[in-house]
């Protein structure tokens, strides 16, 4: 059964700094894209950042570059997301998620089969 476990979030202030885990188990991902994607109350999914369990090219939404980091640890199975230069507007529920690595559809949220079950992150002002 898979299990994807997020950790590490919490409050900080503006301009602070949090790095999120996901702590991935139940199968081989090597043939997966793990992704990050946030929801804040009252709105829609989004999508954060993604990497390839392989691999290769990072993904970042336009709101995040050059803030945050996504990278994975294949030893340890877990997948990071270091945040910098946190905004209020960062602040909400954080998921860690799988989908299966088809080359495509790395944005979208419905394409992703397996979730955590999300990690908050209130960034104050």
């Amino acid at each position: 059964q898979v299990q994807l476990v997020e950790s590490g979030g919490g409050l900080v202030q503006a301009g602070g700094s949090l790095r999120l885990s996901c702590a991935a188990s139940g199968r081989t991902f090597s043939t997966y894209v793990m992704g990050w994607f946030r929801q804040a109350p009252g709105k829609e999914r989004q999508f954060v950042a993604a990497i390839p369990w392989s691999g290769g090219q990072t993904f970042y939404a336009d709101s995040v570059k050059g803030r945050f980091t996504i990278s994975r640890d294949t030893a340890k199975n877990t997948v990071y997301l270091q945040m910098d230069s946190l905004k209020p507007e960062d602040t909400a529920v954080y998921y860690c998620a799988a989908k299966w690595d088809n080359g495509v559809y790395v944005f979208n949220y419905e394409r992703y089969a397996y979730w955590g079950q999300g990690t908050q992150v209130t960034v104050s002002s």
